[in-house]
């Protein structure tokens, strides 16, 4: 990113970066406190938590909002027990960016409730700072890694990252530049970076695709290479142009954890631009769009779950909470439209159920048993 670019970005805070901040603002506050909670259980384990974001920018957008880092450093220092516990690393390679970033920070207030002083580098994001994080044992920590484009992301920075109890991390991908650079040999090595030795196979795939083809066997990839790393929860989040027709980037989530994947997914949902028979997009798509998805329009995805478990879980008998934590990793599908789709089944007589019944609806604890 030139120094150009860089400032341009930081001249307003425009929506889609406020939704990003906002996905990845509610996510540290809600991992945290499952962090700590767990900590207070084993005391044994470090009392500390560690925020990582290693394009941090300047602090503040030009029209003066806070970005990132900065909203973070605020939800810290609204709870006593994330400001006792947390240690924050901040870096961005612009030497300007960074000393603009120090000095916003000193003039939070309430600063010095923080324990640790948040750590700002100046450093190039790259194999360096990926083998810093392989070698040591880290605290609990939530990474963040936003680059412009695609320089400084690799396999192996958020599998560094993600090797320890407790670690998880989210990372901006550049969809309009990755597509381009996989059939461009100039940007070969950064896309063997992203994508392993699969880079090479997987341009040959994209000849002759669609665009939503294309889109959807890249963003494919990169889950499934992600995921031979380990037993990894992946979980992206599509941002559209202003016309709603483009896709120009997504943020994507990396866990080891189910709770951690639930988690952010109900944040996600929540950020959603829409939503289907209460189904989420989980895309951001800018308000001014004239763009109406006829397609996701005209899709019923509730009706399709339905089909979905009685094919999947045939003649078996599970619980709600074990029915959903099977069903719903790599789907678009939450908590609720489980039991609003298991509510219906049982009222139609299509499933059979047991268990003490809860004003709050479908209760996590029934039982179901699914016809052969």
């Amino acid at each position: 990113m030139s120094p150009s670019s860089s400032d341009k970005f930081f001249d307003e805070s425009q929506e889609q970066s406020v939704v990003k901040a906002t996905i990845v603002e509610k996510y540290f506050v809600a991992w945290a406190k499952i962090i700590i909670a767990t900590q207070k259980r084993f005391p044994r384990r470090t009392q500390k938590l560690g925020y990582v974001d290693l394009f941090a920018g300047p602090g503040r957008y030009k029209d003066g909002s806070i970005s990132t880092p900065l909203r973070i450093l605020n939800r810290a220092l609204d709870d006593p027990e994330i400001s006792e516990r947390l240690v924050t690393i901040l870096n961005d390679k612009n030497e300007d960016h960074s000393s603009s970033l120090l000095s916003a920070i000193g003039e939070l207030e309430n600063i010095s409730r923080l324990k640790n002083s948040p750590i700002v580098w100046n450093e190039e994001v790259g194999e360096d700072i990926a083998k810093q994080f392989e070698e040591i044992i880290t605290i609990p920590l939530f990474a963040f890694i936003d680059p412009w484009g695609y320089k400084g992301l690799s396999l192996r920075l958020v599998d560094a990252f993600l090797k320890d109890w407790g670690c998880d991390c989210i990372f901006f991908f550049n969809y309009s530049r990755i597509n381009a650079g996989l059939s461009n040999p100039l940007v070969k090595q950064h896309m063997e970076a992203l994508f392993g030795d699969e880079a090479e196979a997987l341009s040959a795939r994209l000849n002759g695709m669609s665009s939503q083809e294309r889109e959807t066997t890249i963003v494919e990839s990169l889950a499934q290479v992600l995921k031979s790393f380990g037993h990894r929860y992946v979980l992206p989040f599509c941002f559209k142009n202003q016309s709603g027709k483009r896709t120009t980037h997504h943020l994507i989530f990396v866990s080891k954890a189910f709770k951690g994947y639930e988690v952010m997914k109900e944040v996600m949902a929540k950020e959603s631009s829409k939503e289907n028979q209460g189904v989420p997009s989980f895309e951001f798509v800018p308000p001014s769009s004239a763009e109406q998805k006829l397609l996701f329009e005209l899709n019923r995805p509730l009706d399709e779950l339905e089909q979905l478990l009685l094919s999947s879980f045939r003649g078996r008998t599970l619980t709600m909470k074990e029915i959903y934590e099977q069903h719903c990793v790599d789907t678009p599908y939450i908590s609720r439209n489980y039991k609003e789709v298991l509510k219906k089944m049982e009222d139609e007589s299509r499933i059979s159920t047991t268990g003490r019944r809860s004003n709050r609806g479908f209760a996590d604890y029934i039982q179901v048993t699914f016809p052969d």
